[in-house]
C-alpha cells in the first residue's frame, strides 16, 4: 500500500442520544470529542440521533399507517382500467 494517502482507521465510539447505547467500533470519522470506554482507555466519540437502539422499526413501536383509504381511492379512480392489458382491449373490439 502506498503511505501517506489512506485515512486514518482506528477505535471510535458511536453513541446514541436518545437511548443510553454505545458500541465501539473502528472507523475513518474524524471527531473532536472523546470518551472514556469501559476498558479505561479514551477513545474519539461521535454521538448519533438514532441507531438501532432507538430506531422505531427495531424497538417494536414502529406506528403502521393505514393505507386501505388509498387503496379504495385507487380502486375508484382506476378500477376499470387498470390491470386490462391488450389482450382484453382487443378481445373487447
Amino acid at each position: 500500500m502506498k503511505k501517506d494517502i489512506h485515512p486514518d482507521y482506528r477505535p471510535v465510539i458511536f453513541k446514541d442520544l436518545s437511548a443510553d447505547w454505545a458500541i465501539l467500533t473502528r472507523s475513518t470519522i474524524q471527531t473532536k470529542d472523546t470518551a472514556t470506554w469501559e476498558d479505561g482507555n479514551d477513545y474519539p466519540v461521535v454521538h448519533v440521533d438514532i441507531s438501532s437502539a432507538s430506531h422505531p422499526f427495531y424497538t417494536g413501536k414502529q406506528k403502521f399507517v393505514d393505507s386501505m383509504g388509498r387503496v379504495d381511492k385507487f380502486r375508484k379512480k382506476f378500477g376499470k382500467s387498470y390491470g386490462k392489458g391488450k389482450a382484453n382491449k382487443e378481445a373487447e373490439s
